[in-house]
């Protein structure tokens, strides 16, 4: 009997050291209350470990409701394009789609016509036009002008779902007035970036080297996946398409540009019904600027006269071979209505702003002596 209360006695004190010792060891392990850079531990039920109360939101500004409103009207025209390739992996049969880009369009009208850059486009096997609802379309181009980087695409889709765009002018623009720019940048569907319009009558070269005209600069965001979309005033109405923008990283820095809504609205309508735009000019081919460069010529040297055309019938004489084999220059035109020409891409410019049975005073210089010639512009091919 002694023996087994020894034993109980032993038990009793082992057991209380035990528990002594591991309460000792739970206090050096859990931090205290309150200690500095340590959780508070699962016990703690103070304020801290409460959700933060909710301040009451403030009135919106005017300013920002109405960029609110702009955009929830606007959002519905928006549309994403995917540019694909079509390849064909190694040793098999199967033909997949390869998304090759991507960018931003918006709804022309109801019959499913949708405007966009045309290097968004360019090059591709397929198209993809997402609304705004998320449904996808097999999209086709109807026409395209590379000269003001414009296309028009097509899609089937249900009226009820096609919201077009409110068009505006770009003739009244004034710099330092509120543009709205939504997009796709970075495939970020339906993107809202405010700005200015920074500058106006701008001109940027389009991917067949034509001069574009009356660009407008902006310094709204536009990165890549925007192009293509609209540009709008504090009105919602669409005053341009995002195109391009200058920057040295390739990401937005300030400097953006939009084709103005007045060529779109005036070359949209060509695209639709004939798939090109009926360019007047007069019937002739130039001979590149870097040759006149060479030759120390300033105009735009004639290479060949188309026959029966505009400028084959007031005359004017395109290169020629002697019979000593040597080359004669053609005429060099160096003025339109007395505005200089001194490039290709003047010519073209000036004659840009007229239309097919207009007539124009071209100045022109053969074997030195200059001379005045009316000509009258035909639609070209």
């Amino acid at each position: 009997m002694h023996m087994v209360a020894l034993q109980r006695r032993r038990f009793t004190v082992l057991l209380v050291s035990y528990l002594f010792m591991s309460n000792l060891l739970q206090a050096q392990q859990a931090p205290s209350q309150g200690e500095w850079g340590r959780p508070l531990g699962p016990t703690y039920v103070g304020p801290e470990v409460r959700a933060r109360p909710v301040a009451p939101a403030a009135p919106l500004e005017a300013d920002e409701t109405h960029s609110i409103q702009i955009f929830e009207r606007a959002a519905p025209s928006v549309v994403f394009i995917v540019n694909s390739a079509l390849t064909r992996r190694l040793f098999s049969r199967n033909v997949y789609e390869v998304p090759q880009g991507a960018g931003s369009g918006f709804v022309w009208n109801e019959e499913g016509y949708i405007v966009t850059n045309f290097h968004v486009v360019y090059n591709a096997d397929a198209l993809t036009v997402v609304l705004a609802d998320q449904t996808e379309h097999e999209a086709r181009v109807v026409g395209v002008d590379p000269d003001h980087d414009l296309a028009v695409l097509q899609i089937r889709a249900p009226q009820e779902k096609l919201s077009p765009i409110i068009i505006g002018s770009s003739r009244d623009l004034k710099v330092g007035q509120k543009v709205l720019a939504i997009g796709n940048p970075f495939g970020l569907d339906h993107t809202l970036t405010t700005g200015v319009v920074s500058a106006l009558h701008r001109s940027i070269d389009s991917m067949t080297n034509r001069t574009i005209e009356n660009v407008i600069q902006t310094d709204a965001a536009i990165n890549p996946g925007n192009s293509g979309g609209p540009l709008l005033d504090s009105g919602g109405r669409l005053i341009g398409i995002n195109t391009m923008i200058v920057s040295p990283s390739g990401a937005f820095s300030g400097i953006g540009f939009a084709v103005p809504v007045d060529t779109i609205n005036e070359i949209v309508p060509q695209l639709i019904q004939v798939g090109r735009i009926r360019r007047a000019g007069i019937g002739i081919s130039l001979v590149p600027d870097s040759v006149a460069g060479r030759l120390a010529i300033s105009g735009a040297i004639v290479a060949e006269v188309v026959p029966g055309g505009p400028a084959n019938r007031a005359g004017l004489r395109g290169a020629t071979q002697a019979r000593s084999g040597r080359t004669q220059l053609g005429d060099v035109i160096v003025a339109v209505d007395g505005q200089p020409v001194r490039t290709v891409g003047d010519l073209q410019r000036l004659l840009d702003h007229h239309k097919a049975g207009e007539q124009v005073r071209l100045e022109v210089v053969r074997d030195g002596q200059s001379r005045e010639v009316p000509v009258t512009l035909a639609v070209m091919q």
